[in-house]
C-alpha cells in the first residue's frame, strides 16, 4: 500500500514563504510522476506543480516563478517551495503520486496566507 504524508503547511503573511513536504512510502525510483494540487471550498482541485520522471517540471500560470517542486531520492520526499505567497494561494494542498499506473493522494494540508 502506497502512502503519502504531507507536512509543512500553516499560516503565513503575504509575501512570506512556506515549504510543503510529501513523503512517500515507496522508493521515488518507482514513481512515474509526483504533483501538488490545491483545492478551495466549492472549487475544483487545481494542478499547481508536476514533476515527471525524466522531464521538465510543470507549473500553473498562477504560481510560475514563485513555486518550485523538487525531490529528494534519499528521503523519498517531494517538496513544494512556495515564495512570495499571496492571499489567493490560500487552499488545501494535496500531494499526488503515480506509481505503476495507479494514482495516490495525501490527506491534504492547509495553507493560509493572510493579507
Amino acid at each position: 500500500q502506497v502512502q503519502l504524508v504531507e507536512s509543512g503547511g500553516g499560516l503565513v503573511q503575504a509575501g512570506g514563504s512556506l515549504r510543503l513536504s510529501c513523503t512517500i512510502s515507496v522508493s521515488i525510483a518507482s514513481v512515474s510522476a509526483m504533483a501538488w494540487y490545491r483545492q478551495g471550498l466549492g472549487t475544483q482541485r487545481e494542478l499547481v506543480a508536476l514533476m515527471v520522471s525524466g522531464g521538465e517540471p510543470y507549473y500553473s500560470d498562477s504560481v510560475k516563478g514563485r513555486f518550485t517542486i523538487y525531490g529528494d531520492n534519499v528521503e523519498n520526499t517531494v517538496y513544494l517551495q512556495m515564495t512570495n505567497l499571496k492571499p489567493e494561494d490560500t487552499d488545501v494542498y494535496y500531494c499526488n503520486a503515480e506509481v505503476r499506473h495507479l494514482m495516490y493522494w495525501g490527506q491534504g494540508i492547509q495553507v493560509t496566507v493572510s493579507s
